[in-house]
This record gives C-alpha cells, sequence and structure tokens, in this order.
C-alpha cells in the first residue's frame, strides 16, 4: 500500500472511531495477554450478527471483533437499509484489513423482521435497536441458543420487563452468557469504590444524589414523504414506546448504580417534571427535565435527576451519604462524617482499561471458558426503575415498584410492519399530546 492511500485509510478510521465514539465514550481497545491469544487462536470461529446498525451498534460491534481473535461478523440488520451499508463500511475502515468481516450482501437483512433472519447466522448477537425492541429481540436470541450483548434499556413499558425477565430465566437454564451494557459494573473505579462500600467505608448508605444533566441529544427533521412511522423510526429518541423518554435512556445508568450500591431495587418513587425549552415539534412527547425520589426499604432515598435543556449546569455523577461518610464517585473520593478523606481512587486518566471494551473481553472470555455472565435480571429490575421514575413523574403519583412491575401498560406493540399505525399520532398542527401530571395515570 502507498503512503498516500494508508494516510487516506487511518484518516477514515480515526474519523469513524470519532464518531462511535460519541456513543460509546471511546473506542479504545485493551491488550490481550500472549495466553489468552493462544486460547482463543485454538478455538473455534464465533459468527457474530449485528441488529440495529445506528453508532451505538457499529461501536458495539468493533469491540467484540476487538475482544476476540477468532469471531467474526456475518449478518447485519436493521429497518433501514442506509443506516446498515454506513455501518458496514466505517466498521472496516477501522480493521483496516485487521479483521474479517464477512457481511455478505445477502446477509444484510433490512426491516421489521431482519433481526430474525440476522440471529439466525450467528453464534453471538449485539441487540442495539431503539429499546423498545429489545424484549422482542432478545427473547427470539435466547430461544434459539445464542450469546448475547445487549444493550440498555431493555424495554420501555412493564410488559416488555415481565418478557425480560422471564427470557432471563430461560437463559440461565441454557447456560447461556447475557451481556448488558451498563458499563459502569466493568469500569475499574466503580467497582473499586463498590468494594470499599460492601467494607464498610461509609457505613449504611442513607441516601445521595444522582445526575444526567447536559444540554440533550440529536433530533432528526421530518423529510418530504416520510411516513409518520418512518420520521418516528429516525426520530426514535422522542418517542416513549421506542426510547422510553431520557429518565429511561441516558440516566438509567446512574438509577443502576444507586441500585447496586445499595443493593437493592426501590419499593415507591415519587417525583416532577416537565418540558419547560426542548419542546417543539421535533421533540415528540417526552420531557426535557424530571427529578424523583426513589425510596428504599432500609429507608434510604435517592435524589434522581435529569435534564436535557442547553445552557444549564452539566452533571452526570452518583454522590452516596453513610452512616460513617460520603462517596462521590466522579471524583472518586470517599471522606469521614468529618469530610476528612478516607480513600481516592488513583488518578490514571487514559490507563484504566475503557469498559465499554471490558464488557466485550469478559463477554468472550466467559463464552470460550465454559462460564455463564448473567446481567439480565439487574439490567430489567434497574430498566424498571427508571420507568418506574417516569410513570411519577408523568402522573405526579407515588406509584410502587410491585404496582410498576405488575402493571397493564404497554406502549411498544407486539408487531410493528411498514404497515402500523404509530402508538403515538402528531394533532392537525403537528404537536403530540404530552403527559399531564395530575391527570395522566398508569396503574
Amino acid at each position: 500500500m502507498n503512503t498516500k492511500n494508508k494516510n487516506q485509510k487511518n484518516k477514515s478510521r480515526r474519523a469513524f472511531v470519532q464518531t462511535t465514539a460519541m456513543a460509546t465514550g471511546a473506542l479504545l481497545t485493551v491488550p490481550m495477554g500472549v495466553e489468552r491469544m493462544a486460547r482463543v487462536n485454538g478455538n473455534q470461529k464465533l459468527k457474530l450478527a449485528l441488529v440495529g446498525c445506528g453508532g451505538r451498534g457499529s461501536g458495539a460491534a468493533v469491540q467484540a471483533l476487538t475482544a476476540d481473535e477468532n469471531v467474526e461478523l456475518v449478518a447485519m440488520a436493521d429497518a433501514f437499509g442506509d443506516r446498515i451499508e454506513r455501518s458496514l463500511k466505517g466498521i472496516r475502515e477501522h480493521f483496516d484489513g485487521d479483521k474479517k468481516i464477512d457481511v455478505k450482501e445477502k446477509n444484510r437483512f433490512v426491516g421489521f423482521d431482519a433481526y430474525k433472519k440476522a440471529i439466525d447466522l450467528a453464534d453471538v448477537v449485539i441487540l442495539t435497536t431503539p429499546p423498545g425492541f429489545r424484549p422482542y429481540h432478545f427473547e427470539y436470541a435466547i430461544l434459539n441458543d445464542k450469546h448475547v450483548f445487549m444493550e440498555k434499556p431493555l424495554a420501555t413499558d412493564p410488559v416488555g420487563i415481565r418478557k425480560v425477565l422471564a427470557t432471563a430465566k430461560i437463559a440461565k437454564t441454557k447456560k447461556l452468557n447475557v451481556v448488558v451494557g451498563l458499563q459502569r459494573h466493568y469500569e475499574s473505579k466503580y467497582i473499586e469504590i463498590k468494594k470499599r462500600i460492601d467494607a464498610g467505608m461509609i457505613g449504611k448508605i442513607r441516601g445521595g444524589q444522582v445526575y444526567w444533566n447536559d444540554a440533550g441529544v440529536w433530533t432528526k427533521d421530518r423529510k418530504p414523504g416520510q411516513t409518520e412511522l418512518e420520521y418516528q423510526m429516525r426520530n426514535w429518541y422522542y418517542f416513549n414506546w421506542l426510547c422510553g423518554d431520557h429518565i429511561l435512556e441516558q440516566h438509567i445508568h446512574n438509577i443502576d448504580v444507586a441500585n447496586w450500591f445499595i443493593g437493592d431495587y426501590p419499593v415507591s418513587a415519587q417525583g416532577m417534571g416537565g418540558r419547560q425549552v426542548r419542546n417543539g415539534k421535533e421533540h415528540g412527547e417526552i420531557f426535557d427535565h424530571h427529578f424523583v425520589e426513589f425510596t428504599y426499604a432500609s429507608g434510604a432515598v435517592i435524589a434522581s435527576q435529569c435534564r436535557h435543556i442547553p445552557g444549564t449546569m452539566r452533571r452526570v455523577d452518583e454522590v452516596f451519604q453513610g452512616t460513617q461518610g460520603s462517596v462521590e464517585v466522579g471524583k472518586g473520593t470517599i471522606s469521614g462524617l468529618d469530610g476528612e478523606s478516607k480513600y481516592k481512587y488513583p488518578n490514571k486518566w487514559g490507563e484504566d482499561p475503557n469498559p465499554y471494551q471490558v464488557e466485550h473481553d469478559r463477554l468472550f472470555e466467559s463464552i470460550r471458558s465454559g462460564g455463564v455472565i448473567a446481567d439480565t435480571e439487574n439490567g430489567a429490575k434497574s430498566t424498571l426503575t427508571a420507568i418506574l421514575g417516569r410513570m411519577a413523574t408523568y402522573s405526579g403519583k407515588k406509584i410502587t415498584f410491585e404496582e410498576a412491575l405488575n402493571s397493564k401498560y404497554q406502549l411498544m406493540p407486539e408487531t410493528v410492519t411498514w404497515n402500523s399505525i404509530p402508538p403515538s399520532s402528531p394533532d392537525e398542527n403537528g404537536y403530540y399530546t404530552i403527559p399531564t401530571p395530575g391527570k395522566t395515570k398508569f396503574i
């Protein structure tokens, strides 16, 4: 290869990494030790299918191919063909011939039933479509004996959660590995702080604050000739049947940390929210701010806040107060009641393994060694915790975890085709119905 062509390929590869890093945090690789590489090279090739070919799906495919020396991407599925082609091009450019990407044209499946065709060809599947589809794609993968990496959240409604929990039991019986993209469970700083909490360094957690406050995410303009369904599928973040609102799609990470560190799930939630700034037609039906109090059986209360408003305080973090001290996870610090430092996570910026990569490393290590990773139950219950928070802010009512779990409230249709009418439709002026606290009901 001449120098000019090589530089062009490197430039394309860097551009792809930068694009997918927006969804994954970064695409840093974790070098494999010689012993591990020898073991992988001595085992059979694993076939990989990608279902959901957006930025996060493309990043996850890169990480899966990086995690194991003998894995091959053989099938891709998405509702839109252009997304498959863009994703495949980026993945190929990223590896620049280092890995074998063998997705024949006949194995690029388009449409709402495309996931079945892709999953059928694989040993391991990546599920990264909008989360409303997750329960159905996960069920099909497990019933067909596939190991799974799936992004959070795992559903957008309680009906979906119950399906995921039922499928989780089948996955355990079949000894299938399932990793859920709540990557803080695979991040060194969080793991080390959790060990110290479990050892009693801050005593019993009595309260905390968890945050996902930022300016918000992308919107997609409506194109001439688009059906309502295609528009919502392209602009999926703003429709609850597909996304579940940003308290679920993003803030689940921080809510999950609260559950993890406390070692339980809340018994109830109450809160408030609305849309004050991001309230255009392009913002669909979701709120731009939520504030929820989650109460746990121990009496601990976690104050949860998430906001999508430009020009406001930006913070993504978790803070906890215990009977013997406190934790600020973002700073990596543990302090006593007097404020004196008890622990500081070493500042190793750029040295810690990328948790997005570690998720896939652990998944393939477990598959190769005959182990079982079972992330699904926690992923489902943390998803339900965020749904519970959304129910509380939309309704203005105090709702229990059990009420949410047993609710018949269903956003996601059992089946979707291009002839389907979306669950949400705009009025004659192009605006969608917005939940109204005091009037909106879920139970």
